[in-house]
């Protein structure tokens, strides 16, 4: 596996998905050997030097702890390391679906990191196992740390990151959850949520099938009407962004506190929760005879 970069950049900037591309080397994909990372940063466009929350080394140190700690089960790490990753780097939406940030993160701060939680597996045949380059960059629910970064987005409750180590505890739920547009309506994140930890469903084929069935009754059904919630308050997330130069270091053995937004109206997840635990007992599930 590749080693932690020898030159890591102070802060973080921009790598267009173009300038990345000949830094997805073949010895880089098949976890050989990464890149000196001098030549990258002449491609790489800064941000504001006024902004703390572009220093990198915070991100490396989360980066090296979830190494360590998660050495025997790198799956585990995600759920982990996203609601940290989405503390510590405190963005606004807009920024965060700018590819440019996650490719540099990918690329110049942590591709070991990338290569160890997305090893390939062994060849099958003639061809050398690879790491998908959608890893290193790639759609938000497929790259390294997007994907993170929007989980922990999409399923925190207010400032409460507990659901989202539930979610990232299901791969096949954060993998269909972030490209659904219905999981940007909160109580409908919570209640996915909720019917994993029931364990209404919780293999592969389950999710698949109540996600499926989620989306299909989400065009006849909407779903603010069943479960409404209350808009998010965005001068609450401008004051957490705005903390970020005095925020202490992100807590390593407790979760981090999010942007200080009311949790989402426990009454609408319960009626969600209902409804979709109903909804998965008819949903299409391959493998599994309905009873009727």
């Amino acid at each position: 596996m590749i080693e932690k970069p020898h030159h890591l950049p102070e802060r973080l900037g921009l790598l267009s998905s173009t300038a990345a591309d000949p830094f997805l080397t073949e010895d880089l994909l098949r976890g050989v050997q990464g890149h000196g990372g001098v030549d990258l940063a002449k491609v790489v466009e800064p941000l504001p030097e006024e902004d703390a929350r572009w220093i990198v080394e915070p991100l490396r140190d989360l980066v090296d702890d979830a190494l360590h700690q998660f050495r025997d089960n790198r799956t585990d790490a995600d759920g982990w390391l996203a609601p940290r990753l989405h503390a510590a780097l405190r963005l606004t939406r807009r920024e965060a679906a700018d590819k440019g940030i996650w490719n540099h993160l990918a690329l110049a701060v942590a591709p070991d990191y990338v290569a160890w939680r997305h090893a390939p597996a062994p060849a099958q045949g003639r061809n050398e196992a690879r790491i998908n380059p959608a890893r290193f960059k790639g759609a938000p629910d497929r790259q390294c740390f997007s994907r993170l970064w929007w989980a922990a987005e999409m399923f925190r409750n207010g400032d409460d990151y507990t659901p989202v180590v539930a979610a990232c505890a299901n791969q096949d739920l954060i993998h269909n959850a972030l490209r659904m547009d219905l999981v940007d309506h909160r109580p409908t994140a919570q209640a996915l949520v909720r019917v994993l930890e029931r364990g209404v469903a919780g293999t592969g084929r389950e999710i698949n099938g109540l996600m499926a069935a989620i989306n299909t009754a989400g065009a006849t059904l909407v779903y603010d009407a069943l479960a409404p919630d209350e808009p998010r308050d965005p001068d609450a997330l401008r004051r957490w962004i705005g903390e970020a130069e005095s925020a202490p270091p992100v807590p390593r053995h407790h979760l981090p506190t999010g942007p200080d937004e009311e949790p989402v109206p426990e009454e609408s997840v319960a009626a969600l929760t209902e409804y979709f635990t109903e909804l998965f007992e008819t949903a299409p599930v391959r493998g599994r005879a309905l009873q009727g």
